[in-house]
C-alpha cells in the first residue's frame, strides 16, 4: 500500500535528484523508496559469503598496468603453431 510522505530537503538537492531520476527514467519516489528499503534491509553486506571455488580463483599475482595481453597471446600462438 502506497502512503504519502512529506520531506523537507534543500532545493538544490531536490533539483539534482529530479534530474537524476529523469535521466534514469524512474520516479523520484521509487528512488527514495529503494534507498530507504536498502537502508532498512536486514541483510547486510557483511553476511555475504565467498564460496571456496571463488576464493580459489584468486592467485594473489599482481598484473602490471602496462601488461599487453594481446602481445603475449600472439607470442603464445606463434610458439604453439611452430
Amino acid at each position: 500500500m502506497d502512503t504519502k510522505l512529506t520531506l523537507k530537503l534543500d532545493q538544490e538537492v531536490i533539483e539534482k535528484a529530479k534530474h537524476y531520476a529523469a535521466e534514469k527514467k524512474v520516479s523520484l519516489s521509487r528512488i527514495i523508496e529503494n534507498y530507504l528499503n536498502s537502508l532498512t534491509s536486514e541483510k547486510t553486506t557483511d553476511d555475504i559469503q565467498i564460496s571456496p571455488f571463488v576464493k580459489s580463483l584468486s592467485s594473489g599475482i599482481k598484473i602490471p598496468a602496462d601488461y599487453d595481453y594481446k602481445k603475449d597471446r600472439a607470442e603464445y600462438l606463434d610458439q604453439k603453431h611452430k
